[in-house]
């Protein structure tokens, strides 16, 4: 782990003392915001797109950015289909103790919000109630034409799934070359400059905007993740390392307090 402090060089901590700081910084602050990505539905089994196993590694007709395109599900609706049952859903996964301990701390008071990234729906499933999907759910779907919403049931049929009325069923997910919804956006803009810690975990913070994020937080910032980030010189705590780890403390603390 590296501590630093804003627009300083961090310098390395190890053993206990890391997890220490960590749980400190979590007991006493009582607006906390979670924001994450991949990395936290990874020990979950959901793979992502960036590591060496990820997404991107794996050899496909087209690249995974270009059938999860707007333009892709256009033109080609049946390959997307194809592509999106096989690698996108993942029905029997379960959350794991991030997801778990994010929703003690929400039940205890301490957290405001969930800002991710995911689309799994595991943090609504571990019982959290605040959560702001920004690339949305793969558990909503939606008619193209007369917007009339389904559940994932009804784009697991083989070819390209229709409405009564004939349209085309969509998921309710943030394609490529699509805008985030404004609306959500802002209540994850709200709520992170409202928060006292922002705790950032498995996400490179690469992905735009939602990784400018980091920068609106007026309170601490925690970041926990397995490679550096653009950001980790803004945060008053860096945790290099699986996030499960990390929450494995933090969910002794919660324990604790409870």
């Amino acid at each position: 782990m590296e501590r630093g402090v804003r627009g300083g060089t961090p310098f390395i901590k190890k053993g206990k003392k890391m997890y220490k700081e960590l749980t400190e910084l979590v007991e006493k602050s009582n607006k906390i915001v979670f924001f994450g990505g991949a990395g936290v539905s990874t020990e979950s089994g959901v793979p992502d797109f960036r590591s060496a196993d990820g997404l991107y590694s794996m050899k496909f007709e087209h690249p995974p950015e270009v059938m999860l395109s707007k333009t892709f599900f256009k033109k080609h609706p049946e390959k997307f289909y194809d592509f999106y049952r096989t690698k996108m859903l993942y029905e029997k996964i379960e959350p794991n103790v991030t997801h778990h301990t994010l929703a003690k701390l929400e039940d205890a008071g301490k957290l405001t919000a969930i800002v991710t990234q995911n689309i799994d729906g595991l943090h609504q499933k571990a019982g959290s109630k605040n959560v702001l999907e920004l690339h949305g759910s793969v558990l909503r779907n939606y008619c193209v034409t007369c917007n009339q919403q389904y559940n994932m049931e009804a784009i697991k049929t083989e070819g390209v799934p229709r409405c009564e009325c004939g349209g085309i069923i969509r998921p309710d997910v943030v394609l490529f070359e699509e805008s985030l919804n404004s609306y959500i956006l802002d209540l994850a803009v709200n709520h992170v400059q409202e928060s006292d810690l922002l705790i950032v975990g498995g996400t490179s913070l690469v992905v735009y905007p939602a990784a400018s994020l980091v920068s609106l937080c007026k309170g601490k910032v925690i970041i926990i993740n397995n490679s550096e980030t653009s950001y980790d010189y803004q945060a008053d705590l860096v945790v290099r390392g699986g996030i499960g780890e990390a929450f494995n403390a933090i969910n002794t603390l919660v324990n604790f307090l409870n």
